[in-house]
């Protein structure tokens, strides 16, 4: 996991090199200090010291404070860089092996849980490189350095550490196994609260519609509960940190004190008043290196967890990836299922999609008709690769899909998604998502043919208006428009609409499809739609039940062989049909 996760320091490997040097350096030279002082203050009780002496030993000392102030200084500054990029490169590692998900680890993961990751795990993991680069460097080496000088210098005052080491090292891995699982749940339970704020921002005007703010408000307010109530837990555990050190920092004190006292008044040892007075000192070196242990213990463990889950993700591995030598050129817009099934998982005990077999000619215009949960939307995202299916084939131009570069079957497979997504930009911006380097013509050509032209020209800025994040200032039938005209730009071999008019009125839908005969004629036109008048002139009809094909035909001879076909129908011409939403 380490291993995995480290690949992403890359060119800040130098400053990681150079803060471990820095800290060598600092560490070093604070254990050098306290020796010094002892002996100038040994120095300063002898009747024949000379002036020059002191100032030697007083320059010495200023010397070595100036080094290790620089060294702190440069290895301050080199691991904010080295954590800062690392965290950088890190985020962009995770980020760009999203993009290269299929739909099946995107469901597995939540878009919310892989948010936090992206956010407040990889700043975890910024700390926890942090803290290694500097303190869990620095403070082994304190721990050892003053341990060994103090044994070095103060003989049998160094009992002390004894005595507190190990009562110290036990109280705060005690504390800190203690702390873990409460800071372990609090991770499961911050996927929750961004689920949550991600639904109600998205759900903003349903929340409002219905009155229901008070009541996300109390759902937002468990939620943070939730996580205050378990980092509070931690926290009053951890906060026994403090009292155990002032314990021990007590206790070594009064010992170095009493027992060195007794053995400078009485005689007979080597030990003086400065080393006596540099115990203190390495006894409060050692103190504190074992608490900023702990801390860095407490952190670390924190840190376990988020590296953990960043590393699910890094390690995922999607099942649709490019073949040896894929194909990069598409003969043309036909379709061929041949004896597809497909279910989302392994584990799943029902396929979604059951025996499909299925002949599309390239150009032809085909409907999509079926009731809710009869997999119309899971039958042509298999087209595009969005999902692989388990078992047989799918073929465009004559070739299965999983022969295609996935690019060039992308770039040739055009899909308006039944939840359409704009993002925050201008109408230009956004448009050119499905072609970067269209003219302002060809954008308003098909705008224009999406039936969009007209209500982008009512805005004041025109094709300049700023869209808000998910299209949050347009309305549900402009923005279904816009992204068919995004997804003509393309001019793709194989167009799919996934219940993307649902939100046009009749006669707007119609037009929509009259534009794609003269824009497109040669492109495979794919339209899932839950109104028959969407469909009623396609070339061919696909009736699904229950993930399989119920009938296969046109409109007049559906109405006569397909029981589904005829009572959807007829409940629709009798209803007066569906005029969708043209606000």
């Amino acid at each position: 996991m380490f291993r995995r996760i480290l690949k992403s320091v890359r060119e800040f490997k130098t400053p990681t090199i150079i803060t471990f040097i820095c800290m060598v350096v600092e560490a070093g030279i604070e254990c050098v200090i306290p020796f010094i002082t002892a002996e100038l203050i040994n120095q300063l009780k002898n009747p024949d010291m000379h002036i020059s002496s002191v100032i030697i030993k007083g320059l010495e000392l200023l010397g070595m404070a100036v080094i290790s102030l620089s060294a702190g200084w440069i290895g301050g500054r080199t691991c904010a860089k080295a954590s800062a990029g690392f965290a950088k490169n890190l985020r962009s590692d995770l980020f760009a092996k999203i993009q290269g998900f299929s739909f099946e680890s995107v469901d597995k993961f939540s878009s919310a849980s892989l948010v936090t990751r992206l956010t407040t795990d990889v700043s975890n993991a910024q700390m926890s490189y942090m803290m290694c680069n500097r303190l869990a460097i620095r403070c082994p080496l304190m721990f050892i350095f003053s341990i060994f000088m103090g044994f070095f210098m103060g003989g049998k005052l160094a009992l002390t550490f004894v005595v507190i080491i190990p009562i110290l090292t036990f109280g705060l891995i005690l504390i800190a196994k203690k702390a873990m699982p409460a800071f372990r749940s609090v991770f499961r339970k911050y996927d929750k609260l961004n689920e949550s704020i991600e639904e109600n921002v998205r759900g903003m005007r349903v929340v409002k519609g219905f009155s229901r703010e008070d009541y996300e408000k109390n759902k937002f307010a468990n939620a943070t509960d939730a996580i205050c109530r378990d980092f509070t837990k931690a926290e009053k555990i951890v906060a026994l940190n403090n009292p155990l050190m002032v314990i021990c920092m007590n206790f070594n004190m009064a010992f170095v004190l009493i027992v060195g006292s007794k053995l400078i008044i009485g005689g007979g040892t080597s030990l003086d008043v400065g080393h006596m007075s540099s115990m203190l000192t390495y006894g409060m070196q050692i103190l504190m290196s074992l608490m900023m242990l702990s801390m860095i213990y407490v952190i670390l463990t924190i840190s376990m967890e988020s590296l953990r889950r960043i590393n699910e993700v890094l390690e995922e591995k999607s099942n649709l990836t490019n073949p040896e030598n894929p194909v990069y050129e598409i003969a043309d817009g036909s379709v061929d299922f041949e004896g597809v099934r497909f279910k989302y998982s392994s584990e799943a005990k029902k396929y979604a999609l059951d025996e499909i077999n299925l002949h599309i000619p390239a150009g032809a215009t085909v409907g999509v008709i079926g009731g809710t949960g009869s997999s119309k939307s899971t039958f042509v995202q298999l087209i595009p690769r969005l999902y692989d299916v388990t078992e047989g084939c799918v073929r465009v131009g004559g070739r299965d899909v999983r022969e295609y570069d996935l690019d060039t079957l992308r770039q040739n497979v055009s899909m308006v998604l039944q939840k359409n997504m704009l993002f925050s930009g201008t109408i230009t911006e956004n448009l050119r998502w499905g072609n970067a380097e269209a003219t302002d013509d060809e954008i308003a050509e098909a705008a224009e043919l999406a039936q969009a032209g007209e209500f982008v020209k009512s805005f004041r800025e025109g094709y300049d208006k700023y869209i808000e994040q998910g299209g949050a200032n347009v309305s549900g039938g402009q923005k279904q428009r816009l992204c068919i005209a995004r997804a003509l730009l393309r001019k793709p071999k194989i167009l799919i609409l996934d219940d993307s008019t649902s939100a046009v009125d009749t006669r707007t839908d119609a037009l929509i499809r009259e534009g794609f005969k003269k824009y497109i004629p040669s492109t495979t036109k794919i339209i899932i739609a839950q109104r028959i008048a969407s469909v009623q002139e396609a070339d061919m009809i696909i009736v699904l039940d229950g993930g399989r094909i119920s009938a296969v035909g046109k409109h007049e001879e559906l109405l006569r062989t397909s029981d589904i076909y005829r009572e959807v129908y007829e409940q629709q011409v009798n209803g007066k049909g569906d005029d969708g939403d043209e606000n």
